[in-house]
């Protein structure tokens, strides 16, 4: 049988890992700079902990685990002669893989409470899985690199948020859009439209705009009786140009205006900074997730810079004020970010943005052409290492040719060839490989030069 990986999930490559690492180790830093501390969460989670806090649509796309040993034994037969996977899974499978991990955080908040301290702020990167179909930039497996910080209502931490999405892609290279709306000024439009009680069926509607065009947003909104006058109004609503023409329209909503306040605030927070040039107020932005209760982020590359790219956000969050309630825990607003790794991986290689020493390996091999002198680079390789120098020695002294392909192979740099010459004056011949160049260098010389 011809090994196979499943759909939605890929291998990397010793080169591609490096890419990705270059990746989390910016986010990393970023995240750090900014005082967040790192946690991790297991892979699975009790369904319980992750149903119904992602939506109808979210809780269709999480990755069921069967329970241990025969899992049919304890299945509902009801269920299961009737052929109701709905109602057949809650006896065949308690736990789950992650759909994400800001409600695994949220859980993780509250089962130790008692050992943090609040704001407590965290980064985390590690993967995640949805049942989702296959597509370019879109995976069954991949990871996230989140933020949050919860236990505050400040708005400072929105603020925060742009300033590091900024930081991380003006580090990354990549020009971007970062797109914010808020709930709650979307609950105002739902007011305003006589929808309030349909909220959320408007929202998972309006985040498809961009995909389905105003007529689909229109057809989805009828199949749940919202009327076309209804739906059109809404859609002049979401799509207006300015803020002023929204703050226009949710006069006389309370709720409205709260989320324009808070809007608002936050560009006051930013004045004068950098990051404000490539925030965009953009209220067709839902984002259909249950959990956000406020300002809610996207980060999409700028169209203008590459027009020829195709690719979904990039990197998305939000405020959500009522996540770890449902463990029991309430009054803990939080707000966070997320950004997604292997979409910036497609966007940095597909516009070649990746620094050229990512392909680095290891800094210096060493060749021999007999025994003799293999037994002598070996003691050279030792002297190396000591000295912090990223060092290899090939195993064996084969052809020239063979080892300097390998070499080549690796995109190693320099090579270190050692023969007669080189042990009886103590040196190494060393090649760089871009250039051709040669030059014969004294051993302990040979270790300032690669440090």
């Amino acid at each position: 049988m011809k090994p196979s990986i499943p759909k939605g999930t890929r291998d990397f490559l010793p080169g591609e890992v490096y890419k990705r690492k270059y990746i989390f180790d910016t986010i990393e830093g970023v995240y750090r700079k900014y005082g967040y501390s790192p946690i991790e969460t297991p892979a699975m989670e009790s369904l319980s902990t992750l149903t119904g806090k992602y939506g109808e649509e979210g809780d269709k796309l999480l990755f069921k685990i069967l329970n241990n040993g025969d899992f049919l034994a304890k299945a509902d037969e009801g269920a299961l002669q009737s052929r109701n996977s709905d109602q057949l899974i809650s006896s065949i499978s308690k736990r789950g893989l992650r759909y994400d991990l800001t409600v695994p955080f949220a859980r993780f908040v509250v089962m130790h409470q008692n050992e943090i301290s609040f704001p407590f702020k965290r980064y985390q990167i590690q993967p995640v899985w949805r049942a989702d179909r296959p597509q370019k930039g879109r995976y069954q497996e991949f990871w996230q690199c989140d933020a949050d910080v919860v236990g505050s209502n400040s708005l400072i931490y929105e603020a925060e948020i742009i300033e590091m999405l900024y930081e991380v892609y003006e580090k990354l290279g990549i020009d971007v859009m970062i797109r914010i709306n808020n709930r709650k000024l979307l609950n105002g439009i739902a007011e305003v439209c006589g929808i309030a009680d349909q909220f959320m069926d408007m929202t998972i509607a309006i985040d498809k705009l961009d995909k389905i065009g105003s007529q689909g947003v229109i057809k989805e909104l009828a199949a749940k009786e919202i009327s076309e006058e209804v739906a059109n109004k809404l859609l002049r609503m979401v799509t207006a140009k300015n803020l002023e023409d929204i703050r226009q329209g949710l006069a006389n909503s309370e709720i409205g205006c709260k989320g324009i306040a808070e809007l608002d605030t936050i560009f006051k927070y930013l004045e004068g900074r950098p990051s404000l040039h490539k925030v965009t107020i953009d209220p067709t932005l839902a984002r259909g997730l249950n959990y956000y209760t406020g300002c809610i982020f996207e980060v999409v590359h700028n169209e203008d810079s590459y027009p020829d790219l195709k690719m979904g956000s990039i990197s998305g969050g939000g405020r959500y004020d009522n996540l770890t309630e449902v463990f029991g825990m309430k009054g803990n607003s939080g707000v966070g970010i997320s950004f997604g790794a292997d979409r910036i991986y497609d966007v940095l290689e597909t516009l070649d943005l990746y620094p050229d020493t990512i392909q680095e390996t290891i800094d210096l091999l060493l060749v021999a052409f007999d025994e003799k002198s293999h037994d002598y680079a070996y003691k050279a390789l030792l002297k190396l290492r000591d000295a912090g120098v990223r060092a290899d020695l090939y195993p064996e002294p084969a052809k020239m040719k063979k080892q300097l392909k390998y070499a080549d192979d690796r995109a190693i740099k320099w090579v270190g060839i050692i023969g007669d010459n080189e042990m009886n004056q103590n040196t190494v011949m060393l090649k760089n490989m871009n250039t051709g160049k040669q030059e014969a260098v004294a051993v302990d010389l040979l270790i300032d030069k690669m440090s």
